[in-house]
Order: C-alpha cells, then sequence, then structure tokens
C-alpha cells in the first residue's frame, strides 16, 4: 500500500510540473486589472496601442525559447514565427516597432516594474507585488 500512495504522489508531483503556468504582468500604473485573451493579442499585434487613459502601451517579450513562451503565444493563438512576421510587417509600414525582448524571466519582471504603461509574461511563480498580475495562463487551459 505504502509504495502505491508514494508512486501516486510521485506521478501527480511530476504531471503537476509539467504544466507551464504563465502570469501576464503589468505595471501597477496600467488601468485595468484583468485582460482578455483579444484584448492581450491585440496589444502584442500593435492593433492597440494606448491603454484607456491614453498611456502608451509598451510590450516586452522574451527573447530564448521557452516553455513560458510557447504557452504564452499558444495562449494568442499564434506561433513566435507569426508574431515575429506581424511585427516586421509593422516595422516595415511604419506601424510600430517589435517589442524589447529580454534575456530572462527576472529582466522582463524588472523592466515592467520599472516601465510605467508596460506588459509583459512570466512563470506565474516569479511574479512579486512590484507588478500587477492580468491574468494567469494555465497550458491546458487554451
Amino acid at each position: 500500500m505504502r509504495i502505491t500512495i508514494a508512486t501516486t504522489f510521485f506521478v501527480l508531483t511530476c504531471l503537476g510540473s509539467a504544466y507551464s503556468q504563465v502570469a501576464v504582468i503589468a505595471h501597477p500604473s496600467v488601468p485595468i486589472d484583468q485582460i482578455e485573451r483579444t484584448e492581450l493579442e491585440d496589444f502584442y499585434t500593435g492593433d492597440i496601442r494606448k491603454w484607456s487613459n491614453g498611456e502608451p502601451v509598451i510590450v516586452f517579450d522574451l527573447k530564448l525559447k521557452s516553455d513560458v513562451k510557447k504557452t504564452f503565444y499558444s495562449f494568442l493563438g499564434k506561433s513566435t514565427s507569426r508574431m515575429k512576421s506581424i511585427w516586421m510587417k509593422n516595422m516595415l509600414s511604419g506601424e510600430g516597432n517589435p517589442p524589447e525582448a529580454l534575456k530572462t524571466e527576472e529582466d522582463l519582471l524588472e523592466k515592467v516594474a520599472a516601465t510605467p504603461g508596460s506588459i509583459g509574461f512570466i512563470s506565474e511563480t516569479k511574479a512579486n507585488g512590484s507588478v500587477k498580475v492580468l491574468i494567469v495562463i494555465i497550458e491546458n487551459d487554451q
């Protein structure tokens, strides 16, 4: 019986860690406390460039491929290559630049916390009181 309980606990622990939980974070000054997928997609594609209070939306991305980045863009219904294509089109048409891509989640957290009007995404476990969490994306919730 002990082996069965221990084995079950181990399997459940491993399964739980296989899910990426991503926090969409924003600077505390942004005028919203939660966000819908479609609005988030509009920010990241450049279709919406200002918050409701007129402040510019400043979007941040992660440079390196990771489960966090994959989960985030999967939630948006876009691949990273599709997003790069959208950003390139916006840049070439003079409609905006691609988001600044930061090397680590810690760098992104610090940048969002220090930049009014900004938004980004990190592992939920890395989010802290220096930013607002607008939504938590659980990999299987898509």
